[in-house]
């Protein structure tokens, strides 16, 4: 029996281990069995933590302010309310964008700058987070389409798409530092008249 891989195909296998007219031998049945039981406790306990963290976000001041930026949900925003240290630590939002690891490496000499791969060194979880974030907000825009002009629309017709979602990933760190430090919620900027 073949199925394809990845989580999106699970109902499939466990519909083959539960239905009694598939070729399974009985032996696997029971085994194979044991393992689905144990990937529904793990999907139940998953969605439970995510019930968990949608009601954290609702309850939390700085959580829901940071979920009026794109590409920022209920789990990242929790996330940086949690362990982002205090926006006051940092001069400007290059200096929170570089210790989450989204800034490219300097390599510059002689007056003459040079910018290399982006750092990584950084928070880890965060990090990934709002690549995932910038990510979707990526992929919405190419299935919708950028407004003409856009920064976003820019980067994303001359660079590689990891490349912009780094970048826009960058982005966000710098709104949600200018969010934790000033307050307010965001608000998308006004497309310039072409």
């Amino acid at each position: 029996m073949i199925v394809a891989k990845g989580p999106q195909h699970l109902s499939k296998i466990i519909g083959l281990v539960d239905a009694p007219t598939s070729d399974l031998p009985d032996g696997a049945r029971v085994i194979l069995g044991l393992l689905v039981e144990q990937l529904q406790a793990l999907e139940e306990r998953v969605n439970r933590l995510d019930r968990e963290i949608a009601c954290r976000a609702k309850e939390d001041k700085i959580a829901r302010r940071l979920m009026t930026v794109p590409g920022v949900g209920a789990v990242t925003a929790v996330a940086l309310a949690a362990l982002t240290p205090p926006p006051e630590t940092f001069k400007r939002g290059r200096d929170f964008a570089a210790w989450l690891g989204l800034t490219p490496l300097q390599r510059s000499s002689g007056g003459k700058e040079r910018l290399g791969r982006t750092s990584k060194m950084g928070e880890r979880t965060l990090r990934r987070l709002l690549i995932i974030g910038a990510s979707s907000v990526a992929a919405w825009t190419v299935r919708k389409g950028a407004i003409a002009g856009s920064w976003l629309d820019r980067m994303l017709r001359r660079k590689p798409p990891m490349l912009v979602r780094v970048a826009l990933a960058n982005k966000m760190a710098r709104i949600v530092w200018a969010l934790l430090t000033h307050g307010g919620i965001y608000r998308a900027p006004i497309p310039a008249a072409v």
